[in-house]
């Protein structure tokens, strides 16, 4: 019969940040990729030779996501 060794606590916390920002960037470009799809689908929608949703959407969001990564990023634990 063997005995596990108990997890190693340390290398749980060092991980955690990374998974909470890997998180976040996933979110970010999936995001994006919304945008820009729902962009060209108001484009083809309204027939517009330029296509201007598909520039303005996914710059609001970015910009909205950005705002709200720098929220979570800077809240302080409680």
């Amino acid at each position: 019969m063997s005995v596990k060794p108990p997890p190693n606590k340390d290398a749980k916390k060092s991980s955690q940040p990374l998974m909470r920002y890997m998180g976040l960037a996933t979110q970010f470009f999936i995001s994006i990729g919304v945008g820009l799809w729902l962009g060209s689908i108001v484009d083809d929608y309204f027939s517009i030779k330029t296509p201007v949703f598909i520039w303005v959407l996914p710059l609001l969001i970015v910009v909205s996501s950005l705002i709200k990564i720098i929220i979570d990023t800077n809240r302080k634990n409680k």
